[in-house]
């Protein structure tokens, strides 16, 4: 392979404790060097003065549909839009049709990807099979298939015996379960958030405590197995609060957050715009002051986009009808650089270690780090530039974004995958 050299950079690395302005020389797909006047042997050669150089950034989840809902999104389009959004690696979750509770979906998911992402795609396993709830699935025969940890997400697993057997399972394996914390009796079929606007607006609301009760419950089973539990898009103060609380006992919890859970408070339901309605719902303006209070502290692990694409003619259904979710992988990096950073609630160095240095820790991947060896997967970034979010032009096959004309303030320009130009915006380099 060719070399590359990006130059006089802002490099920033939190797994090497690494923020300098620098040049990265990748050689065969790796990094090879990091310092100042490298020179490059004979291969393409990046100006990056005046932007910021991270390793690849990693979303740990998303939904791309394959196998079976193919015209909503594929491993090729997901893919695409996520190295739009500067993402060099995804997690798939399971809910699939057919569900990935076996390892048969694991390997067509994985050699899908090999032949047709521009990402690395790791795939996430279900808990149970169907993500029914009521039998473990094959995680053993998943782990060895390459899955890089478990969930049912899109449902809690409800039953706390079925939910304890899968931890202490999961624990040779030293993968992640990640939940989806919704008790189900609780949430009563819910559609936004329970509160003052669910009030005005005639809709059945979801109770805080639905995922509340559920993140306790978990982070309880959690202490008394010693399995690693990871809090899905974390949306309330209350379940904030509890893996505060769970790290500083020594629990092994994390969790992760999701930009439009920051962004946006359930205010932005009183139009019955479907894109607003979302699993965990959008919340009160207390939650999002939780929120934000847990990326400034270090309790917030990971931000994810939970991207979740939707055939727009199910998404035109009446709001208590339509499915939940939107689609968000080209403006994470947008609204985090607009909403954290250059709020001043946090540093980049803080923004990259929740967005590629602990993701790739959590899912136990030798990536999200820029340190000689690793693998060139690198993201550019400039964070003063000034746009807004063209819906029309995404690479995703849904359109489902209550973000479609919103002006941000900085975003990827350049994502690089094993030394190789995946995606280059405009005329950067």
């Amino acid at each position: 392979m060719e070399s590359l050299l990006i130059k006089n950079g802002r490099v920033i690395d939190p797994s090497q404790n690494l923020d300098k302005v620098a040049d990265i020389l990748i050689k065969n797909g790796k990094v090879s060097q990091i310092g100042s006047k490298l020179k490059s042997p004979a291969g393409l050669v990046i100006e990056a003065k005046g932007l910021i150089v991270t390793p690849g950034l990693i979303d740990i989840h998303v939904h791309l549909r394959e196998p079976g809902r193919e015209d909503e999104e594929t491993i090729q389009s997901g893919s695409e839009a996520a190295a739009v959004g500067g993402f060099t690696a995804i997690c798939c979750m399971p809910n699939t049709s057919p569900v990935n509770d076996n390892p048969s979906v694991t390997s067509f998911i994985l050699k899908e990807s090999e032949r047709r992402a521009i990402t690395h795609v790791f795939p996430i396993g279900a808990i149970t099979i169907g993500s029914a709830g009521e039998q473990l699935a094959e995680i053993g025969e998943m782990v060895n298939a390459g899955v890089v940890g478990i969930s049912d997400d899109g449902k809690g697993v409800m039953n706390g015996q079925l939910m304890r057997r899968a931890m202490e399972y999961s624990l040779p394996f030293k993968i992640p379960l990640i939940e989806h914390c919704e008790d189900l009796n609780l949430s009563a079929l819910g559609v936004m958030n329970e509160g003052s606007n669910s009030t005005l607006l005639g809709l059945k609301g979801m109770s805080r405590l639905a995922e509340d009760v559920m993140a306790a419950r978990d982070i309880m089973l959690a202490e008394l197995t010693g399995a690693h539990i990871h809090i899905a898009h974390l949306s309330t103060r209350g379940a904030m609060e509890l893996v505060r609380n769970a790290k500083e006992k020594g629990i092994h919890a994390t969790c992760e957050v999701c930009p439009h859970h920051f962004a946006l408070s359930d205010a932005a339901c009183s139009d019955y715009d479907t894109n607003t309605k979302m699993s965990p719902p959008l919340r009160t303006d207390d939650d999002i002051k939780a929120i934000l209070e847990g990326i400034a502290d270090g309790t917030v692990d990971c931000l994810v986009t939970d991207h979740a694409p939707h055939n727009p003619n199910e998404k035109m259904l009446e709001f208590d009808r339509a499915p939940s979710g939107i689609i968000g992988l080209e403006t994470a990096v947008g609204l985090v650089l607009t909403h954290l950073y250059h709020s001043g609630l946090v540093s980049l160095n803080r923004l990259v270690e929740m967005m590629s240095t602990n993701p790739a820790q959590l899912i136990n991947q030798p990536i999200g780090t820029l340190k000689v060896d690793s693998a060139g997967d690198i993201t550019i970034i400039d964070t003063e530039v000034e746009w807004a979010y063209d819906l029309a032009k995404t690479r995703s096959k849904s359109r489902n974004s209550p973000f479609d004309g919103t002006k941000l303030k900085g975003r990827a320009v350049g994502t690089i995958l094993g030394g190789k130009i995946v995606y280059k915006n405009g005329d950067y380099f």
